[in-house]
């Protein structure tokens, strides 16, 4: 049995209220653990309307005179394959690989939104998605969202006011006008991807996982959430980023896991995880 106790899905690895909130180490100098993924399995099933058996004009038109139902298939896509790998307090810990294989995936099970359909994932606390914890209503201001957002983290209304204006300079989307005070669904997909992230990221997280955040918005954007992520670690928080931009990953991480084909080609240092996966990207 582990240390941690047996689980089918996330459950606390440590105990973050008997250590000091900045601790990376114990009091004997050993690493705490926010994530373990432990052989961990993810498959997805994909419903699909045909039988499998190609089919003709023929066939179709005997189906519809008939009245036929046409038998729906199921395709099962094993999308993690026996992923394992433990994460510590203060670490940013970069995801790459090609796309399909398997990052994005892994988050949300890391984010207790998948199920693992083997082994287990032990966390500490509750890892917070990025997009997921601060929804967006499209009918209500960017405000209110932000407002919302900080109330659904667990901020009080005190922190809430003190909270959103800097959100919002954080966010830039009044750089231009007003923007604030417009509905949501006026806003372009790149003005509600910085402000989801200047949400999220407006509270200290155990653990903040951040798909492809960073990919939207200008150079000044990407610099701000970049420096509130080395934020985030100095906190003792744990980071994983998920990004295909290959700077942002060496600029922000120090650890980076290579995914491919759902297996991990390499965990190790940025530096070197990223040199070989260049290569390889180079030479398909």
């Amino acid at each position: 049995m582990s240390i941690f106790g047996e689980a089918s899905r996330s459950t606390d690895v440590a105990d973050p209220n008997t250590l000091p909130a900045s601790a990376t180490t114990t009091t004997h100098g050993e690493r705490i653990p926010t994530v373990i993924v432990d052989d961990v399995h993810l498959v997805y099933r994909v419903y699909g309307a045909g039988t499998g058996v190609a089919s003709s004009p023929a066939a179709a038109l005997k189906r519809m005179v008939t009245r036929q139902k046409q038998r729906p298939t199921l395709r099962k896509v094993h999308a993690v394959k026996g992923v394992s790998f433990t994460a510590y307090r203060g670490e940013a810990i970069g995801v790459i690989g090609s796309n399909g294989s398997g990052k994005s995936t892994l988050l949300r099970a890391i984010a207790g939104l998948m199920p693992a359909n083997q082994g287990a994932i032990y966390t500490q606390g509750q890892p917070s998605l990025l997009g997921v914890n601060a929804a967006l209503l499209g009918e209500l201001t960017g405000e209110r969202n932000a407002a919302l957002g900080c109330l659904a983290m667990g901020m009080t209304p005190a922190q809430v006011r003190t909270a959103v204006p800097e959100i919002l300079t954080f966010s830039g989307i009044n750089e231009r006008g007003d923007f604030a005070s417009l509905p949501m669904r006026t806003y372009s997909s790149g003005m509600q991807a910085r402000l989801r992230f200047s949400i999220s990221a407006a509270k200290q997280h155990e653990v903040l996982l951040i798909d492809e955040a960073l990919a939207t918005g200008d150079s000044r954007f990407r610099r701000r959430s970049e420096q509130k992520i080395r934020q985030l670690r100095a906190n003792a928080g744990t980071v994983f980023l998920v990004s295909h931009s290959i700077n942002s990953i060496r600029d922000t991480c120090d650890r980076s896991i290579w995914l491919e084909s759902g297996e991990i080609r390499m965990d190790g240092p940025t530096d070197e995880v990223t040199k070989a996966y260049e290569e390889y990207m180079a030479s398909r």
